[in-house]
């Protein structure tokens, strides 16, 4: 067995995926590679299969030095393999089991294939911007964390709106009654901004998006602004109704009456592994599933 080292994340509760993770590991020890699962997973995987005792399992909190990092579902799946990405800083290959999947790099039916380009390395690597995150009780820091997609400053539960103030750089923007501010990278935007009516980014751009939710004021358009930008939100004093962070709709965080959240450019962003050099606007076409027809001009 070589030194190699792919992780496989996989939905448990599927079992599609399941059923692919043995396959793309029975193929990885025929290659002489080790397949890494977490250890809540690898009983899953070898429960009734032969030929798969080789597989080595690991906490999240103790991996290996990894190659890649291979991810079979949907986009969900991607954000879950995106917390270990930051324990070992392989590139991720998704492999999508979902719906739309627009951070998935190719489709199930296309696995064997995947399987072997990522064995002979026949991919490039992609890095998208995260957002590091802040949160403050006036000037002291009581919570961090991190976002591929966005951090999301929502109301809690089904009640009234949350007041906000919202800051960019240190500025003040706006003031209003909403349902949530969303802080979102360009990877995000076809995401949770995408719903709340944010524009789409390009993945690769420089920027990122504050897009209000259900936003009860006269201004609330969704912001692009530079990638060095600090974006602000604040629950005003006078807001009744309790607060909540969601980053990635992964990890959360309770936020009281006059707390802030701040949202800047992390230092570590995600790696992708990229099998096709197609453009994103045809990804973006495929995925939302965009008419085209009509246009005479013959495209490449």
């Amino acid at each position: 067995m070589s030194d190699r080292r792919f992780l496989l994340a996989f939905h448990p509760g599927r079992a599609e995926a399941v059923e692919t993770a043995a396959t793309i590991a029975r193929r990885l020890l025929a290659a002489q590679v080790t397949p890494v699962v977490l250890v809540d997973d690898r009983a899953v995987l070898l429960e009734g299969r032969d030929g798969l005792d080789a597989v080595e399992p690991h906490g999240p909190a103790d991996l290996p030095e990894v190659e890649l990092i291979m991810t079979l579902g949907g986009d969900g799946t991607i954000l879950r393999a995106a917390e270990l990405q930051r324990q070992v800083d392989a590139p991720l290959l998704g492999i999508n089991l979902g719906h739309v999947g627009f951070l998935a790099e190719a489709e199930v039916a296309d696995t064997a294939k995947v399987v072997e380009r990522a064995l002979q390395r026949d991919y490039e690597v992609e890095q998208r911007l995260v957002l590091r995150v802040k949160v403050f009780d006036g000037d002291v820091l009581v919570h961090e964390t991190w976002a591929v997609n966005e951090a999301a400053v929502e109301k809690a539960g089904s009640g009234r709106m949350i007041s906000t103030l919202l800051e960019i750089d240190d500025r003040p923007i706006s003031s209003f009654g909403t349902d949530a501010v969303i802080l979102a990278t360009p990877t995000g935007s076809t995401a949770y901004s995408f719903s709340a009516g944010g524009p789409i980014v390009w993945p690769t751009a420089e920027a990122l998006l504050m897009v209000p939710l259900g936003a009860h004021a006269l201004f609330t358009r969704p912001l692009v602004v530079a990638p060095t930008s600090t974006m602000s939100v604040t629950i005003a004093e006078e807001s009744t109704s309790p607060a909540v962070l969601w980053c990635d709709s992964r990890r959360s965080f309770d936020l009281p009456q006059g707390y802030r959240v701040e949202a800047t450019r992390d230092t570590r962003p995600l790696r992708l592994a990229r099998l096709s050099s197609a453009p994103f606007s045809d990804r973006l076409v495929a995925k939302f599933q965009l008419p085209v027809e009509g246009f005479r001009r013959q495209l490449p």
